[in-house]
């Protein structure tokens, strides 16, 4: 962080395996389980892309447990 308290780095937005959301900083290698979902920007912008993407905060095997037992 700058000293005026402002991220000045570049982050991007990955996910894993079960579509659990992060931010993590451009340019770094992603931690294994983990992929880039294509948004990069400030902070602020990659949590807002989260926001508006990750709806449904159920882990992706879960949700395909649920919708199996529904059918």
């Amino acid at each position: 962080m700058s000293e005026s308290g402002a991220d000045d780095h570049r982050w991007q937005v990955v996910l894993n395996d079960e579509e659990q959301y992060s931010v993590w900083w451009a340019g770094r290698e992603l931690p294994a389980g983990w992929r880039a979902e294509g948004t990069e920007g400030t902070k602020a912008e990659c949590l807002s892309r989260i926001e508006s993407v990750w709806t449904d905060m159920r882990p992706l095997s879960l949700r395909k447990r649920m919708a199996a037992q529904e059918a």
